[in-house]
């Protein structure tokens, strides 16, 4: 139980900040560097840390806009196993999943330049897709307009304090 205790304190400072140094870590944590580097790796070799990453300023790479698109596709294995390949094949799209809600099945949130470049890639989708998808919308972003909250994981690390 002591060791789940330390992972998860361990786990709430990355998401806070993962590049912090073992021994930041294992000052934060009140245990040793050692214990540190072993729950981090415990952390990966588990798979609760699936990748340490940074998380940019879109707007800075170039990205103006964040698309939101929901669909109703068919639902088959083989309709399943295309849209993974095509999902993993488009650099731009960030989160693909099977969801709920509003009459759609399927969604996507990608990353483009522009608008020339969404409607590129959304026409690229929808003719790839045409005989699986029976429905589409669309929620465009502006990136460089009003955000309340920009995106963090360390908002979660405060969620999964409380818990």
């Amino acid at each position: 139980m002591l060791m789940k205790k330390i992972m998860k304190k361990v786990l709430v400072e990355l998401l806070k900040d993962s590049k912090k140094s073992d021994r930041k870590l294992a000052e934060l944590v009140g245990v040793s560097q050692p214990t540190v580097t072993r729950t981090r790796s415990r952390l990966v070799k588990e798979g609760v840390i699936k990748e340490f990453t940074v998380i940019p300023d879109f707007t800075e790479m170039g990205f103006e806009i964040l698309a939101i698109n929901c669909f109703r596709t068919r639902v088959s294995k083989e309709v399943s196993a295309k849209a993974r390949e095509k999902t993993m094949a488009s650099p731009n799209i960030l989160f693909s999943a099977r969801c709920q809600g509003g009459g759609k099945n399927g969604i996507t949130i990608s990353l483009h330049r522009n608008y020339t470049e969404y409607s590129k890639f959304i026409s690229t989708v929808l003719s790839e897709g045409a005989d699986e998808i029976e429905e589409h919308e669309t929620y465009l972003i502006s990136l460089k307009d009003f955000i309340a909250k920009p995106f963090s994981l360390k908002y979660i690390a405060e969620l999964f304090e409380k818990q």
